[in-house]
């Protein structure tokens, strides 16, 4: 059993925020390990990004769903959120924050506040939170302190709610190295631990208003599952306690009430949980017992069932259609391709994936959800869950108000080495992007701020990262919305279309590569319709890459060398659903990624 507090101002609860990449997980790692949270001979102890457990957050190195941990300091109980950094899982940041009563701003030396800084800051003031900021990576080449401690500044005159919010501490961290000081260490390489950090939450951190005496009452923010006990539903217990066995009501999103009986009560502790005997208001609880519990409803005592207001989330900004397969190569290659399996998977992401939206579409469904990012995860761990499917191009959800349909814009944050800043300019020119700021940062780097319809971003990362080899940095974030605009001309040129079905010849494709940029390779099926490869004109051209050399007995030393091809493209998920037009679809199943045009009959398609 580990240890555990039943009076309440002993009890911290602490949201981290921060831009992507500023090193809030990596400073979480160092806090559960400097606070004896792991056995010195406990595997965690030698890992790194702890709390980042999902396949993809490791592989993609970001945090994708917000993860509750606690930790013990001295008498007091610390719980800490972990929240994403990226724009794209702000509805994880909305849902959780209500957990919080102060919050950790990190944010990096060198690249200063960004624009998820100034989304996940405006949503913690707004909230009530008290803020302590730590500047992390100050041990970097090119921080710059004293800029972005004024940059700070300026963004809390700006969001701050109240007064108190301007009164913030401002700490100093190198939470690769699980170190933090007061101020500005003359030597990084000196001693140091993360008790500063510590003892801010302590102090800076109010203890949880609560009140113990009244009935008790839980807004579920997150579910857990596992085979063992169920479903798990977390949350701040809001007043009263709560205790195994214990009676209570669950006041659903339709105003209709459910009874229940509590069977555990759990807490985490490190990356586990452990079961208590019960918990009191202004802890972070895991209840079992309640199957019919979802994210937003409220779990409150039997005799006075009052329900909480529900967590408000931004709307989606970004939608798709995702429906059976319908490619000659169906259920080939994947143990779930019917409408009902996909509507079923849907169905249950929507329990714990708070941002998403999904509506029936003939066969299919519009799945909308915050950009691409977020839409590209759910496609990814489907997929790896074995389903075949197909989707369609992102399109930006717009709104209808006062007879006019508006859609959303944002603010975009390019930073490109001086060289490329033309080729970036002429791209966001053909996007009918504006150019609100522009300045030379140290050590040649630019800085653009755009401001531009959500839509015009749609395939413009990929080909920005082409123009400059690779070194761009963007980052973009939703204002507001505005009229909507003239539609953008195709910035695409056409594609090579298969012109039948059978398995690529290296003859053939030799003739593709002619004619522009190829996407498959030798030996592989390909089918009427799908496409192979982009043409170096603007229109669509058909081909036949499964021709084989036609054998004559006139020989040449000439025609009968060895076909040297260039490596097909390989697309990931991301760069194909940025490629396909309104017309093309993507085909989605464990093994492959395939682009095809939306009718495969060439008569039909041409009509």
């Amino acid at each position: 059993m580990q240890p555990t507090t039943q009076d309440p101002s002993k009890i911290r609860n602490v949201a981290i925020i921060a831009h992507v990449d500023h090193g809030k997980t990596t400073l979480v790692d160092g806090l559960l390990k400097q606070s004896q949270t792991f056995r010195d001979n406990q595997a965690e102890m030698g890992q790194s990004l702890i709390m980042d457990s999902g396949d993809q957050e490791k592989e993609r190195g970001i945090t994708i769903t917000a993860k509750i941990t606690a930790v013990q300091h001295g008498d007091y109980r610390v719980n800490i959120i972990d929240t994403p950094g990226h724009a794209d899982f702000s509805g994880e940041v909305e849902r959780t924050l209500n957990l919080a009563d102060g919050c950790l701003l990190i944010v990096d030396a060198q690249e200063g506040p960004m624009p998820q800084t100034k989304f996940v800051l405006s949503k913690a003031l707004a909230a009530g939170l008290s803020p302590i900021v730590v500047i992390n990576k100050i041990d970097k080449d090119g921080r710059r302190i004293k800029e972005v401690e004024d940059e700070l500044a300026d963004l809390f005159l700006e969001l701050a709610v109240h007064e108190d919010q301007l009164h913030y501490p401002v700490y100093y961290a190198t939470g690769r190295a699980g170190k933090a000081w007061l101020a500005v260490p003359d030597d990084f390489e000196e001693e140091g631990d993360l008790s500063v950090i510590f003892d801010a939450i302590i102090e800076k951190v109010p203890a949880p208003s609560v009140e113990l005496d009244k009935p008790f009452q839980m807004l579920v923010t997150a579910l857990a599952h596992d085979t063992f006990k169920g479903k798990y539903s977390i949350g701040r217990i809001t007043r009263g306690a709560i205790k195994p066995g214990d009676a209570v009501v669950l006041c659903k999103k339709d105003g209709s009430q459910v009874r229940a009986k509590i069977d555990n009560v759990f807490m985490s502790h490190g990356v586990s949980k452990f079961e208590v005997a019960g918990g009191v208001a202004g802890d972070i609880v895991q209840l079992t017992g309640i199957s019919e519990a979802q994210i937003g409803e409220t779990i409150a005592d039997a005799n006075e069932p009052e329900a909480l207001p529900t967590i408000e989330v931004e709307a989606p900004t970004l939608r798709i259609y995702l429906g059976p397969n319908t490619s000659p190569f169906k259920g080939q290659e994947g143990d779930f391709n019917t409408s009902r399996q996909i509507a079923e998977r849907l169905e249950k992401e929507l329990e714990t994936n708070v941002g998403l939206r999904v509506e029936p579409d003939g066969i299919g469904f519009t799945v909308a959800g915050r950009g691409e990012l977020h839409l590209g995860v759910l496609i990814e761990t489907m997929r790896r869950e074995g389903y075949e499917f197909e989707v369609g191009r992102p399109q930006v959800v717009t709104k209808e108000e006062d007879g006019k349909t508006l859609e959303p814009i944002e603010e975009v944050l390019i930073e490109v080495p001086a060289e490329h800043v033309g080729a970036v300019q002429m791209e966001l020119g053909k996007r009918r992007a504006e150019l609100k700021e522009q300045f030379a940062s140290p050590k040649g780097v630019t800085k653009l701020v755009y401001e531009m319809p959500t839509r015009a971003l749609l395939g413009m990362r990929n080909i920005l990262l082409t123009n400059t080899k690779g070194t761009i940095v963007m980052n973009s974030l939703t204002i507001g919305y505005q009229p909507q605009g003239t539609a953008l001309q195709q910035l695409r040129s056409g594609v090579l279309i298969a012109f039948e079905t059978g398995v690529t010849t290296p003859y053939s494709l030799q003739t593709a590569e002619a004619r522009g940029t190829v996407f498959v390779g030798p030996a592989e099926k390909v089918y009427a319709g799908q496409i192979v490869g982009l043409n170096s004109r603007m229109e669509d051209m058909e081909m036949n890459v499964c021709k084989a050399k036609h054998l004559t007995n006139m020989r040449s030393s000439s025609s009968d060398g060895v076909v040297q091809l260039t490596p097909p493209v390989i697309f990931s998920l991301e760069e194909c659903l940025d490629f396909i037009e309104n017309d093309e679809l993507l085909e989605v199943t464990p093994k492959n990624l395939r682009l095809r045009k939306r009718e495969l009959d060439p008569k039909k398609r041409k009509r």
